[in-house]
């Protein structure tokens, strides 16, 4: 990834709202990531349903209520992919320009965020005991364990600024 410049947050809050302070092709990246979570999001594909599990998460989690739940799931999937989708929209088309993102833009940006990040960590099956210092070099998936781990900066970063 390309440097930040010194001593600079990666998101710094100003009177006029939140500066991004990422180098080009990190803002191109994450609006990439996004932009191929809305299409994963959207084909609703039985193949690909298991990646996406942890952004529609049971309400109810007993064998008893597996019922009840695919009511729930049923009434709200719509609500919540379209909560997902404003907030996918904004990240593409606020990231991108040079003004300071407003609180809304910056809520939409960590929803994003945290929705690739969930569905990377899905793939890569993390879990508490994952540990990053220990993916090695030679690991097939050594790039996306990096990749979640500036996903996991970027949204404590993100998180920092709004605090």
């Amino acid at each position: 990834m390309a440097r930040r410049k010194k001593d600079r947050p990666v998101f710094e809050r100003t009177p006029q709202g939140v500066v991004v302070n990422l180098p080009r092709e990190e803002v191109e990246l994450i609006v990439r990531l996004v932009a191929e979570l809305r299409a994963l999001v959207l084909a609703n594909d039985p193949r690909t349903e298991h990646l996406t599990r942890r952004l529609f998460p049971p309400a109810y989690h007993l064998a008893d209520d597996a019922e009840a739940d695919a009511e729930y799931q049923r009434l709200m999937r719509d609500e919540l992919v379209a909560s997902r989708l404003a907030a996918m929209q904004q990240v593409g088309d606020t990231l991108t320009s040079k003004d300071p993102l407003s609180e809304e833009a910056m809520m939409g940006l960590l929803q994003s965020l945290n929705a690739v990040r969930l569905v990377l960590g899905t793939l890569l099956d993390v879990g508490e005991d994952h540990h990053p210092g220990e993916i090695g070099d030679d690991d097939p998936m050594v790039g996306e364990h990096h990749l979640y781990q500036f996903l996991s900066y970027l949204l404590d970063a993100a998180v920092g600024a709004l605090s």
